[in-house]
């Protein structure tokens, strides 16, 4: 048997789950974001093309979450500010984000892989891996034939396409998955190591960000086969004994990281970017406000997923774009709105409030199940979350 695992990647996940909404925009450029959606009386695949809102007329400080592939040829793509997005595509039609609904394709199309393999690695609401060894066909054409039944089987179910690499592992399949983008397959074997990766750039081994390439390139490594030509000894000494190690091994195809079927998360967050940048002192109301419902929906997150954590950490972005952290580790869980509120609050006062702020984030990790506290510890955090949140909206940055 010869391993073959699959990376699935749902093509432009969002984008396509609004284009079955509105047929009328296919082929062309739309990007996802901007606000949430309103609810709208008429039927939505009978609104005039003419009718839904340009890129050219947004005004703030929103950024994509997706877009459509007509879109991403005039270089608009995930995580771009709109308006800078506004300036290469300013006909690109915007949508609301509807993560509801995102949701509930995901679930949909995760649901047809499994009746085909019971091995499947959740990386996300539109991507997973699929170990292939031992499935029924999988042998056959690299996993060809078995990628072409679950294309086929997400498609009937949901209308949506998806683009699937097979390989060896989870690093050469990620890799593979991009290759023939849209609602395409691509089968790598080990052998094909140098004619289909070496010629790519290292940024394309996924775990080599933009500052370690920068590091490769200063070394006059700019391709995959350049990484893969440098020896163990060298890459240790140059990038740390654990990562250069990976380096070697990765540019090498090798990767013997088995599939994670089951996960818990390691934290859970609530974040938001502003229409404008606050200060502390100035805008102390309103970001008073804003810090109480991020403390409100983290702690609501936490109860509906049946979490309860101890580390409560909060997050700036100032207005020159500097980002700062600060956490918190109490000696009991909670999940618990006006709890999260106070120890929040705790880290605040140590970060510098002398610059406008950008973004406010706040986080709560150090996760256990609620229903695997022991001595009691569960029913007093059960207690705990049926306490409504109440006049938490409390003096922010009073010591300013």
């Amino acid at each position: 048997m010869i391993r073959r695992i699959a990376h699935l990647d749902m093509d432009a996940f969002y984008a396509s789950v609004e284009l079955l909404r509105y047929p009328q925009l296919k082929g062309l450029p739309v990007v996802i974001g901007g606000g949430r959606r309103q609810p709208e009386s008429r039927v939505l695949a009978d609104i005039p093309v003419d009718e839904f809102p340009r890129l050219k007329n947004y005004v703030g400080r929103g950024v994509i979450t997706t877009a459509t592939y007509a879109a991403r040829q005039f270089g608009v793509g995930s995580a771009m500010g709109l308006m800078k997005a506004a300036k290469l595509c300013p006909e690109a039609i915007m949508l609301p984000v509807d993560f509801d609904e995102y949701r509930r394709f995901s679930s949909l199309f995760k649901a047809q892989i499994l009746t085909i393999t019971p091995l499947m690695e959740n990386r996300g609401i539109d991507e997973v891996y699929i170990d292939l060894t031992d499935v029924s066909g999988g042998q056959e054409q690299g996993g060809l034939l078995v990628a072409q039944v679950i294309q086929k089987a997400i498609f009937t179910a949901t209308g949506l396409t998806c683009s699937i690499g097979v390989a060896p592992n989870k690093l050469l399949a990620k890799m593979a998955s991009e290759f023939n983008k849209p609602n395409g397959i691509s089968i790598v074997y080990q052998s094909d190591l140098e004619t289909m990766i070496w010629p790519l750039p290292c940024r394309k081994i996924n775990g080599i960000g933009p500052k370690t390439d920068e590091k490769l390139q200063t070394f006059g490594i700019y391709s995959i086969a350049d990484l893969a030509a440098r020896d163990l000894v060298w890459l240790m000494a140059h990038f740390g004994h654990s990562y250069g190690a990976w380096l070697y091994h990765a540019a090498r195809g090798q990767d013997e990281r088995p599939l994670v079927t089951t996960s818990e998360p390691v934290s859970l967050s609530r974040e938001t970017t502003f229409g404008r940048d606050l200060h502390a002192v100035q805008d102390k109301a309103e970001l008073g406000a804003i810090f109480t419902r991020l403390c409100e929906q983290v702690a609501a997150d936490l109860q509906r997923k049946g979490y309860v954590g101890r580390t409560i950490g909060i997050k700036i972005k100032y207005d020159n774009f500097r980002s700062v952290t600060r956490d918190y580790t109490a000696d009991e869980f909670t999940a618990d709105a006006k709890t999260i509120r106070q120890w929040a609050g705790q880290c605040l006062k140590r970060v510098p409030l002398d610059r406008r702020i950008r973004l406010l984030g706040v986080r709560v990790g150090t996760l256990e199940k609620v229903n695997a506290l022991a001595n009691g510890v569960e029913q007093v955090q059960k207690n705990k979350l049926q306490k409504p949140a109440q006049a938490m909206n409390l003096l922010l940055f009073e010591d300013l």
